[in-house]
């Protein structure tokens, strides 16, 4: 996945996750809440990834896939 595909993801991962947790906090649905929390988490781990991938390949010498 190309990195402005995935920052803008990750963006809206984020955002519909926040969503989630307050109209689970809204509805008294812990459910719901649990949901937005590992979406919103697992959009910030997609943003560090592409952050992380930019940054390597800007360097001069190393892979974008090197750990």
């Amino acid at each position: 996945m190309s990195t402005p595909v995935a920052v803008v993801l990750a963006v809206l991962g984020v955002l519909l996750g926040a969503a989630a947790v307050v109209a689970g906090g809204a509805d008294d649905s812990p459910g719901l809440q649990g949901i937005g929390v590992l979406l919103a988490a697992g959009g910030v781990a997609l943003l560090v990834r592409a952050v992380r991938r930019r940054r390597a390949a800007r360097r001069p010498g190393r892979p974008a896939d090197a750990p």
